[in-house]
């Protein structure tokens, strides 16, 4: 395990054609050079030209690396975030540390924003969740992401070594099961959004608590068996969390398990279709059970704040609409789609096998974020529904938002308000793991 606290590489921007911003505070392109103010990055034969203001042409490389002279600070226009969701959104965010433009031989250029791991976090923590919510909550997600960051930059290292690729694929001509874990981000660590952890700079960080919250869990950790937990999170797991096997790999990890989300409750994994009929139907007691509006203002930054319907929800389609996004997302032309019936489900209903039948083909899809995918011109909140075909209408039922594995941040946030500790929170969704300090 560690004993120092890393660095780590942020994309924020990954093939664009050019980039723009600004440098606030005073930065080194060369050892001799040093620049501020406006500048714009674009590519022309395989090399950046890196321009200043009135298109004053500073640097032409095929890498640029811009070290701060002290702390630095530096802009980025038309930040793209949420992408392929419904909230998908673009804005101008502002950065702390070294930036580093990268030419790709496409001809497009990649941003990459270099960082100390606890100066990371308390943009992560501020960009999942409101900086307004309860301190505890604040405390167990930095906990939770510093731990999942770290584990996957061991991992990282460990699959490189072993030449295990990051997204598997199987297919044959009855079944794609395809899951994507830490996709191999060839120029950096990690990306700055939902595919890995939200990262807004230091744009989100609207209050003194977040950065209060890192220093207070400064170097502790989620640890099983010596090892750093690979401590995953989704928004809400609509009462009961997922196995990571649902996700991703076959591979049982004892602080991955199903957990209720819930003290006063025990519930029992989903095992049937009526099972699952009958979970997804309900409103049972949970923490991410909640329509408090100040309680989600509180802990929701303002996009996530639009989502609602995020504990159970309704889909429908027509068989036409349905056929149009189904062959649009998966490239397959099932002709038109005629049936949609699960095949396997995990321990809170969510499927990770979902039988596709069409006039041209009939598929088997999996895993949960493939069939999220497929089903929607975005994403679907999860794969946790029930189908209901109505004479030419389909009817998606559905309940929690994400793939549910590990921490269940809205189920977290409205334990934290209820008065529970950072401590208490991370072990009642992580079973079977403690916290240690390693730097």
């Amino acid at each position: 395990m560690i004993s120092s606290e890393p660095k780590i590489k942020v994309g924020i921007i990954d093939r664009y054609t050019e980039v723009s911003g600004a440098f606030r505070e005073k930065y080194k392109i060369t050892e001799d050079v040093v620049v501020s103010g406006e500048f714009r990055a674009v590519v022309k034969e395989g090399k950046i030209i890196l321009y200043g203001g009135k298109d004053i042409e500073l640097l032409c490389a095929a890498e640029i690396y811009c070290r701060p002279v002290n702390e630095g600070e530096f802009l980025l226009n038309d930040v793209i975030f949420g992408i392929n969701f419904h909230w998908e959104r673009k804005e101008s965010q502002i950065f702390q540390g070294a930036l580093h433009l990268i030419a790709r031989s496409d001809g497009t250029l990649t941003a990459v924003n270099e960082i100390s791991v606890e100066k990371y976090l308390a943009s992560v923590i501020s960009s999942e969740m409101s900086a307004t919510a309860p301190m505890d909550l604040l405390k167990a997600h930095a906990i939770t992401s510093r731990s999942w960051l770290v584990a996957m930059l061991e991992m990282k290292k460990e699959y490189s070594l072993l030449g295990i690729p990051s997204q598997r694929t199987q297919r044959t001509d009855e079944v794609l099961i395809r899951y994507y874990d830490r996709e191999d981000h060839d120029l950096f660590d990690v990306c700055a959004d939902d595919h890995c952890q939200r990262y807004h700079g230091i744009t989100k960080i609207i209050s003194d608590a977040a950065q209060q919250a890192v220093n207070e869990t400064h170097g502790i950790f989620l640890v099983y068996e010596n090892k750093i937990c690979d401590a995953r999170f989704s928004k809400s797991c609509g009462g009961i969390s997922e196995p990571f096997e649902t996700t991703w790999q076959e591979q049982h990890i004892p602080y991955l398990v199903p957990v209720s989300c819930s003290v006063q409750h025990q519930y029992k994994e989903i095992t049937t279709e009526d099972e699952a009929a009958d979970w997804i139907t309900s409103s049972p007691e949970a923490f991410c059970n909640t329509t408090d509006g100040n309680i989600l203002r509180q802990i929701l930054p303002s996009f996530d704040q639009e989502t609602t319907d995020f504990f159970r929800w309704k889909v429908v389609y027509t068989a036409e609409e349905l056929s149009e996004i189904v062959c649009k997302k998966s490239g397959i032309d099932f002709g038109r789609i005629e049936n949609l019936i699960p095949i396997e489900r995990g321990a809170s209903g969510r499927m990770t096998k979902l039988k596709i039948v069409g006039s041209n083909k009939t598929l088997i899809v999996g895993k949960e974020l493939e069939i999220r995918r497929w089903l929607s011109k975005s994403h679907l909140y999860s794969s946790a529904f029930i189908v209901n075909k109505v004479g030419d209408t389909f009817i998606l039922t559905g309940g929690g938002w994400g793939h549910g594995v590990g921490l269940c941040q809205i189920g977290a946030a409205v334990m934290a308000v209820e008065g529970f500790k950072a401590e208490e929170i991370v072990k009642h969704y992580f079973k079977n793991a403690e916290l240690q300090k390693l730097y």
